[in-house]
């Protein structure tokens, strides 16, 4: 179960409920999905972890 790729399908259900936002809703609607998406991942991160660590989730180059 290790193997299936979380991330993807959740980047994916993000994508494609940003899309919805901005087609039916404009540009207000859009940033406000953004934002509270936003919201809901750091309080779901700590919520897990009980900290805020994003650190290991930024691109790291050798």
């Amino acid at each position: 179960m290790n193997n299936f790729p979380v991330w993807s399908v959740v980047g994916t259900i993000v994508g494609v409920l940003l899309g919805f936002a901005a087609a039916f809703g404009g540009l207000g609607a859009f940033l406000l999905v953004l934002v509270l998406g936003a919201v809901g991942f750091l309080i779901g991160r700590f919520a897990e972890t009980g900290e805020i660590d994003l650190s290991r989730m930024a691109a790291r180059r050798r």
